[in-house]
């Protein structure tokens, strides 16, 4: 049944000359497909140019094994209730704009709406329909088939890209900003929303743009994209090393005794354990096709949880004593740099969102999508931080498996899960790295993958000597939240979405991104210069 352009169509606030514009543009383009079509439609090959030949052009392929692996679907989650209570919550406390959602492209109006309808003081701008176009990449094996994932498999993606490691750090965070600090995760996770959906507008306001470095091509040109792709890609990296460091503590944790001697070298549990995770992660690397381990990083969301309950079980169930020291501080200034790194971090997804909103069938529920991703990872960081440091004190260390007694079983699940997540995860994470640097080089090269197997194999035994030199996880963490988290997740997103869409925003949401701008590159200053800091007084000391 088809709707009405009164009921499907969004208002759109725009000049006269933007109208003409548009309508001349559909006029060129009416053989395409709106990109909010159902997946099965055949959908266009074209794309502009600027594009289709600026680096890199794997990042569209390499981050969809995050943002559209077709995990199984919650029926609860999927719930056309709760997708509209998404959906309508946005579109009336955010833009105070009432729209029907409907499965149809959506279509401007031909009348532009009067001033009393006209939304004055919105948080979010008005919404452009986009074009689809698939875009095969030399290095990767398939094209990209948008709209498979239903609002269920969104969540879950969207839960085990927002809450992975980072919810190990929130105890020793809570220690080193104090229980005030909690409110600094609070502001983290509405900005973070926010920018979230921004990322969204800046993907509807041209055709062609997919990815974040397209986004920031669009907003910046070709340098803004280099420069996005290359912290988007310095935050996987930093977050392998952190995989590496993750193995080393837990598995010296369960075999504290584990030494080796090599040539009159000892190498004691960490440096061990280290080395042989790299070992055993570097077949997982080499491989081409990853969707096996996207298919089990997807039951990520599990882990989480399972660690979780189990400090839980731990502190209520099974009442053990872990009051080291039982005191808590409300504000430690001291160290409050680091615990904004730290939950900073805990907010690093938003390089898979737009992957994920284009990997929807129902691009309508993105924003709902969001809400319920941002609300269900916020509570489990808040709720482990609360009783993680509640129950350890000032004794809190940088993961909270290691303060749990080991003699414990939910103390040995919770750290065999951790130990085994990282496998899952750690060649997805560094796949995008590995491609960007095989775009490099020559396509007519014969030694393709002998260049390819040497560049994947420097990259892990480069993360396992920075893991080894640098083995302090909550400070490595702090670093990576402050130095590049808060630029992908903050400023980029709302500097991105001023220059795509200043000149037809209010000024309420000017100030309201130039807000996010000033606090983001506030917190990065202080938090980064307070986790190099604290790093470079560590390695003095040992």
């Amino acid at each position: 049944m088809k709707n009405s352009a009164s009921e499907s169509g969004l208002y759109i606030i725009e000049s006269d000359e933007d109208v003409e514009k548009d309508l001349q543009k559909d006029e060129n383009d009416g053989n395409e497909s709106d990109y909010s079509n159902d997946s099965n439609e055949n959908q266009s090959m074209r794309k502009p140019s600027n594009y289709s030949i600026a680096w890199p052009q794997s990042y569209r392929q390499s981050i969809d094994l995050y943002g559209s692996v077709p995990s199984p679907n919650i029926g609860f989650l999927g719930t056309t209730s709760l997708s509209r209570l998404g959906s309508s919550f946005i579109s009336s406390s955010l833009t105070r704009r009432h729209t029907l959602e409907v499965l149809q492209p959506e279509k401007k109006p031909l009348l532009k709406p009067t001033e009393e309808e006209q939304p004055r003081h919105t948080l979010l701008p008005p919404q452009i329909s986009r074009k689809s176009s698939i875009r095969i990449s030399k290095v990767s094996h398939e094209p990209h088939i948008p709209g498979q994932c239903t609002f269920g498999q969104a969540v879950l993606n969207g839960i085990n890209a927002l809450c992975g490691i980072g919810i190990l750090s929130t105890p020793y965070a809570a220690k080193e900003g104090g229980w005030v600090g909690l409110s600094i995760l609070l502001l983290y996770a509405v900005f973070s929303f926010y920018t979230g959906l921004l990322l969204r507008y800046c993907l509807d306001s041209a055709p062609g743009l997919e990815t974040y470095p397209d986004i920031g091509q669009a907003a910046f040109g070709t340098t803004g994209r280099v420069i996005i792709s290359i912290i988007l890609y310095m935050e996987l990296y930093a977050c392998c090393i952190e995989y590496i460091i993750v193995e080393s503590d837990n598995l010296s944790t369960l075999f504290p005794n584990a030494h080796i001697s090599l040539g009159g070298t000892q190498l004691n549990a960490h440096i061990l354990f280290a080395i042989l995770t790299a070992l055993a992660l570097l077949p997982t690397v080499w491989l081409r096709d990853l969707r096996i381990l996207s298919y089990i990083s997807a039951c990520g969301v599990v882990a989480t949880i399972l660690v979780v309950l189990c400090l839980f079980w731990v502190c209520f169930v099974d009442n053990a004593d872990i009051h080291t020291q039982g005191t808590t501080t409300t504000f430690n200034f001291a160290t409050f740099p680091v615990a904004i790194g730290l939950y900073g971090y805990c907010y690093a997804g938003h390089a898979v969102f737009p992957n994920l909103y284009t990997a929807m069938a129902n691009r309508n529920q993105f924003p709902g999508v969001l809400l319920v991703c941002f609300a269900i990872c916020t509570t489990m960081y808040c709720a482990v931080a609360i009783m993680g440091y509640a129950a350890f004190g000032e004794a809190t260390l940088s993961q909270y498996t290691l303060n749990m007694p080991q003699h414990l079983v939910a103390a040995k699940i919770a750290v065999w899960t951790t130990v085994v997540n990282p496998f899952t995860k750690y060649a997805l994470s560094l796949s995008p790295v590995a491609m960007c640097l095989e775009e490099l080089i020559p396509t007519n090269s014969p030694n393709f993958f002998i260049y390819s197997k040497l560049i994947r194999t420097a990259l892990v035994v480069s993360t396992l000597l920075v893991g080894l030199s640098v083995p302090f996880f909550g400070l490595v963490m702090s670093l990576t939240g402050s130095l590049l988290t808060m630029f992908v997740s903050l400023i980029l997103p709302a500097a991105c979405f001023l220059s795509i869409r200043g000149g037809r925003i209010t000024r309420f949401q000017v100030s309201l991104c130039v807000t996010i701008i000033a606090v983001g590159v506030v917190s990065s200053c202080f938090g980064s210069y307070s986790a190099l800091y604290e790093i470079i007084e560590e390695l003095f000391k040992s």
